[in-house]
C-alpha cells in the first residue's frame, strides 16, 4: 500500500467519512445544535458575573446578587447538560460510523485478490483494522464535534467582547494572532510526526506478528539474539516518533500560556488606567474580560490536542479509506451456471504471471474427464501449486482458457465456482477453535453427525475421539495442539464433509510419521473415490494409481500420461524424475 503525501487538512478525506454519518443524520444534527446551544450558555455566565458584581456587590444589592447568582448556575447546568450532549452523542456516532466501516473494510479484504496479501503485510492489515478504527472514532468522539464547539463558543465570545468593549477587545484580536499562527505551524508539525508514528506502529505490528507466528523458527536457529536486536531497532523509531510529539507539546504549550498571560496583562493596565477617567470599565466589566479571555484562548489551547486527534484519524482514516477504494478484486461478469456438475476440467492455452513479463505457466493444455485422479509432478517452482490457484480463481490468467464440464470459469460467481471445488493444501490452516467448528466452518446444515459418520468413512474417528473433549477439542491458534500429521486429517475430513464435485490435494506426507501417513492414505483413497481429483504427488502410490500424469518443467506440460505410458519414454522428464526422486521408495 503506497503511502501518499498529502495536506495536513485534507477536507477530502473528512468528506469521505462524512458519507458514513448518513446514516445517523438526527444524530448528527443534534450533536451540532447541541454545540450552538452549548456556545450561547457559554457566553451568557460571564454576562451575568458582571451583573453580579456591578449591580450587586459593588450597590451592595442582596437582591440582584441572588438573582444573577441564579442565573449564573442555571447557565452553568444548561451549559453542562449540552457539553455532556455533544460528548455522548458525538461518541455513540463515532463508534456506530467506525461498526460500518469496519465491516465494509473486512468486507473488501475478504474479497481481494490472494495476489494482494501476497504483497502487503498482514500486521499492516491488522493495523488498519483495528489500530486505525480506534483513531477514526476519535475523530468524532474528541475532534470534529468537540472543534466545532470551540470554534463556535470562540466566535460567541469575541462578538461578545465586541459589543462591551471594542478597546479591549482591540488588545485581545491584536495578540489573537500570535496564538493562531503557533497553533497553525504546532498543527502542521505534529501532522507529520503523527504520520511517521501511525508508519512505526504498523512496522512494530507486522515485526511482533511476524516473528510471534515464526518464533519456532527463530529459535530453532538461534536467531533470539539478532532478531532483539531488530526489534529494539524498531522499538527505537517508535519511541523517537512519539518523543517527537512530545517536544512539539513542550514547546506549544508554555508559549500559548505565556501569550495568555501577557493578553490578561494589557488588558488589567488599559482598563486601569482608563478607569480613573471613564466609568465604563467597571470591576465588574474588567473581571468579565478575564473570564472571557480566559474562555477564549483556552480553546485554542485545547483545540490543537483535538487538531492532534482529529488528524490521527485523518492519518488513519486515509490508511483505511485507501484500502477501500483498492481495486483488487477478482472481478465477476456471471453469465452462466451449472445446474449439475459431472467434474470434467479442461486447461487451454494457459498463460500467467505473478509479476508482468514474469511467466509462472507458459501455453498450459489438459484435459481431466469426471472420475478421473490427476498427479502433477515436477520439480520445485515448475508450477504446480499455481495451477491449484488458478483452478479456484484465486488468481486470474493473463490468457487462455479454463473450463468446468466445458464452462468457461470466468463466467461462473465465485461462490458456486468454488463450491465445486474443495483444496487440502500442504500448509495446513486451522482456526483457534474446536475441531468441529474447523471441519465445519461454522454452517448450520452440516449436524455434528455427519461429521462423526464422514470421520468413521475415511477413518479417522479413533483418533479425533482419543483427543480430550473429541470433537470438542480446541486446537488453540492455526491448530497449535496438533502435529502435522494431524492437521492434515483435519484437512481431509472438513473437504470430505463439503462433498465437493473436484478435490484437489496437495500432499505433504514427508513430514508425518508412519501411522499418520497411513491415515492419510487410507483418506486419500476414500475422498478421491467417485470425484474428480487433482493430486500434486509427493508419493509414489499416489502417482500409480492416478489416471493421468501430469509432469511440469518451468511453467509447461512437458509429458502427460499414465505411470506405464511415461516410464516407456526414454530419456524422458518423467522418467528421469521418477528415478531421481521415487526410486528409492521404489526399491524401499
Amino acid at each position: 500500500m503506497s503511502e501518499k503525501k498529502r495536506s495536513p487538512y485534507d477536507l477530502s478525506v473528512l468528506k469521505k467519512l462524512l458519507v458514513y454519518a448518513k446514516g445517523y443524520r438526527l444524530v448528527f444534527f443534534f450533536c451540532t445544535f447541541s454545540a450552538v446551544l452549548y456556545a450561547g450558555f457559554v457566553v451568557a455566565r460571564p454576562y451575568f458575573l458582571q451583573f453580579a458584581i456591578d449591580q450587586g456587590i459593588s450597590t451592595k444589592n442582596f437582591g440582584n446578587l441572588t438573582q444573577y447568582i441564579t442565573l449564573m448556575l442555571v447557565m452553568l447546568v444548561l451549559e453542562v447538560i449540552t457539553q455532556l450532549t455533544v460528548v455522548y452523542f458525538s461518541s455513540w456516532l463515532g463508534l456506530h460510523i467506525v461498526k460500518d466501516i469496519r465491516v465494509q473494510l473486512f468486507d473488501k479484504i475478504v474479497g481481494f485478490k490472494k495476489q494482494y496479501f501476497d504483497t502487503n503485510p498482514i500486521g499492516k492489515l491488522v493495523t488498519r483494522a483495528v489500530n486505525d478504527m480506534d483513531r477514526i472514532a476519535d475523530v468524532f468522539s474528541q475532534g470534529l464535534f468537540m472543534i466545532i464547539a470551540d470554534v463556535l463558543k470562540m466566535t460567541a465570545i469575541l462578538g461578545f467582547m465586541l459589543y462591551k468593549s471594542w478597546e479591549l477587545t482591540l488588545i485581545v484580536m491584536v495578540i489573537l494572532p500570535l496564538i493562531i499562527v503557533a497553533t497553525r505551524i504546532f498543527h502542521v508539525k505534529m501532522k507529520e510526526a503523527f504520520e511517521q508514528v501511525r508508519t512505526e506502529v504498523a512496522n512494530l505490528n507486522t515485526f511482533i506478528q511476524e516473528h510471534l507466528s515464526g518464533m519456532k523458527i527463530v529459535q530453532m536457529f538461534a536467531q533470539e539474539e539478532r532478531e532483539f536486536e531488530k526489534f529494539k531497532a524498531i522499538n527505537e523509531k517508535h519511541k523517537q516518533g512519539w518523543i517527537k510529539t512530545v517536544w512539539y507539546n513542550s514547546i506549544f504549550f508554555p508559549i500559548a500560556e505565556l501569550i495568555s498571560s501577557v493578553t490578561l496583562g494589557c488588558i488589567v493596565w488599559y482598563a486601569g488606567l482608563n478607569s480613573f477617567e471613564s466609568e465604563v470599565f467597571t470591576f465588574g466589566l474588567i473581571l468579565m474580560f478575564f473570564e472571557l479571555t480566559n474562555m477564549l484562548f483556552r480553546p485554542l489551547r485545547q483545540i490543537a490536542d483535538k487538531f492532534n486527534t482529529l488528524q490521527m484519524g485523518m492519518v488513519a482514516a486515509q490508511r483505511v479509506i485507501d484500502i477501500l477504494e483498492e481495486d483488487n478484486h477478482i472481478e465477476e461478469n456471471v453469465t452462466a451456471t451449472l445446474s449439475t456438475v459431472e467434474g470434467n476440467i479442461g486447461f487451454q492455452n494457459v498463460q500467467f504471471s505473478y509479476i508482468e513479463n514474469e511467466p509462472i505457466l507458459r501455453d498450459v493444455s489438459f484435459e481431466v474427464k469426471a472420475g478421473q485422479t490427476i498427479a502433477i509432478v515436477g520439480s520445485t517452482g515448475a508450477g504446480k501449486s499455481t495451477i491449484i490457484s488458478l483452478l479456484g480463481r484465486f488468481y486470474d490468467i493473463n490468457s487462455g482458457k479454463i473450463t468446468i464440464d466445458r464452462v468457461d470459469i470466468t463466467s461462473l460467481s465465485l461462490k458456486e465456482l468454488r463450491n465445486y471445488i474443495s483444496i487440502v493444501l500442504q500448509d495446513v490452516f486451522l482456526f483457534a477453535d474446536t475441531i468441529l467448528n474447523n471441519i465445519t466452518l461454522g454452517k448450520d446444515d452440516i449436524t455434528e453427525a455427519e461429521v462423526v459418520e464422514a470421520a468413521k468413512s475415511i477413518g479417522i474417528h479413533e483418533f479425533i475421539t482419543s483427543l480430550p473433549d473429541g470433537y470438542h477439542y480446541n486446537v488453540k491458534e492455526r491448530g497449535a495442539m496438533l502435529s502435522s500429521g494431524q492437521r492434515q486429517l483435519i484437512a481431509f475430513l472438513r473437504a470430505y464433509i463439503a462433498k465437493p464435485k473436484i478435490l484437489v490435494l496437495d500432499e505433504a506426507t514427508s513430514s508425518v510419521d508412519t501411522h499418520s501417513e497411513q491415515l492419510i492414505q487410507k483418506a486419500t483413497e476414500k475422498i478421491t473415490e467417485g470425484r474428480t481429483s487433482i493430486v500434486i504427488a509427493h508419493r509414489l502410490a499416489t502417482i500409480k494409481k492416478a489416471d493421468l500424469i501430469l509432469v511440469m518443467d518451468k511453467g509447461r506440460v512437458v509429458e502427460q500420461g499414465t505411470h506405464n505410458e511415461l516410464l516407456q519414454k526414454t530419456k524422458g522428464f518423467y522418467k528421469n524424475l521418477y528415478e531421481v526422486q521415487f526410486g528409492e521408495e521404489a526399491t524401499a
